[in-house]
Parts: C-alpha cells; structure tokens; sequence
C-alpha cells in the first residue's frame, strides 16, 4: 500500500500546473464555496529511509521555537504513551533540523471534547518556512472561512475538499515539498511546489510558489488548543539518476 501512495504522490510533484485564474475571492471570504466532504483511508508507517522526527519517545529531535528561555530551548510540550502534546499558552516547537525538497509525514488529532467553533476547535498548524502554514483544524461540521479550514494553505487556497474525520481521531498529512529552482543570477527559474494528501486524499495538487524559498524548518503551532500529534518523518527527495 505504502509503494503505490508514495508512487502516486510522486507522480503529482513532476507534474505541469494549470495556470491558476485569478483570485476572485478575497481572504477569509465567507461567501467562499464549501469545499465537498469526502471519506479516507489509512496512513502508513514509516519507510526504512526516512529521518523518524518523532517516534513516541523523546524530544531529541525538536526545540522550543524562538528565543530560548531561562530553562534552554527544550520543547515545552508534553509526551504520553505514543504521541506528543500541545501545551496550551507556551510556544512553538520546531525541528533542530532544516529541510529541502521532502516527503514529510505527520499524524495529528484535534481533541475528543468538542470545545468552540470556527478557528477556536483543535486548532494547530504546520509550518515550513516561505512556504507558509499548513491548517491543523478540527473541520469535521466545524464551518469557518474555507482558506483557514483544515488543509488549507492558510490564507491562499482552501483545500480541494474537506477530508476531515472526527474530533479524537487520528488524521495524517502527507507533504511533497519542492523548493524553487534558481539560475547562478539568483533568478527563479522553477517555482516551489506543496502538494498535500489529507488522509490519503489529495487536497492540494502541486501548488506554486512565486518567491525564493530557503532551507525550512518544520514548526508546530501552539493556539492554545490541546491539539496531539505522532509518528513525523520526513525523507528527503533527490531528482532522477542523483545519489
């Protein structure tokens, strides 16, 4: 099962975009249509090539996101049996490690208890540098503006349709991330590109990048939402015949 997802998500990255028309709503549009709900699969484990960011065990990977405090740059959250966990009002995390062209894995799941609505339910998100934030929402009968719901590139494109599942159960990102391509004047010569799986359903397509995009980080959004997360890897990707 893994090969032919990780065939089909690659597939998607060497793929020519569509131009995109222009932008005829404006962010957080409410009048926006609602993207259609679909059902998904099941993720899979890590392959034996991938750099394992969380294993259920320990930090060592991940550091406080910012400033370091009095206690260094330990990651503030905290670890229970397999997954780790927001803790609301304290900061960001992120990895010790950059990273370039990638697939990353990410399993997350907003809480059970259903408290608030809109951007105020299991909120999270994944960042990776220029390329902005990936949405972490509860988005299951949960309305909010579509460019801020679960998958979104929050405040670009909503996601192609709501894969949501319920409050407590445990959801998966699959990301393919290419960086910009640039000539020795520094000119852009290939966009960046995110394409986004959603717990196995495709729900952004290689997305563009107009700007120079460096080395990211990946970093985790603390908005004072108990949001949990677990098995994150990332392989990194090489072009044809590179070794």
């Amino acid at each position: 099962m893994f090969r032919s997802l990780a065939a089909l998500m690659l597939g998607f990255v060497f793929c020519a975009m569509a131009d995109e028309p222009p932008r005829k709503y404006k962010s957080g549009d409410m009048t926006r249509p609602r993207p259609a709900v679909v059902t998904s699969g099941i993720a899979g484990a890590a392959p034996s090539d991938a750099i394992v960011l969380f294993d259920g065990k320990d930090f060592k990977e991940w550091k406080r996101s910012g400033k370091p405090k009095d206690g260094g740059d330990a990651a503030p959250w905290k670890i229970e049996t397999d997954y780790f966990e927001v803790v609301p009002r304290t900061s960001r995390i992120e990895t010790r490690q950059s990273f370039g062209d990638a697939q990353i894995h990410i399993e997350w799941a907003t809480p059970a208890e259903v408290k608030g609505q809109g951007q105020g339910r299991g909120n999270s998100g994944v960042h990776l540098g220029g390329f902005g934030e990936i949405q972490v929402l509860d988005s299951f009968e949960n309305d909010t503006y579509p460019d801020g719901q679960a998958g979104a590139l929050y405040s670009k494109f909503p996601p192609l349709v709501n894969a949501s599942r319920k409050p407590g159960e445990w959801q998966t990102y699959d990301i393919i991330v290419h960086l910009p391509k640039v000539d020795a004047s520094g000119k852009i010569v290939k966009l960046g590109l995110v394409t986004l799986l959603h717990n196995n359903v495709v729900v952004h397509h290689a997305a563009e990048f107009e700007k120079k995009i460096a080395p990211y980080t990946i970093t985790l959004s603390d908005h004072g939402n108990p949001v949990r997360y677990r098995n994150i890897w990332v392989r990194k990707l090489k072009g044809y015949d590179e070794k």
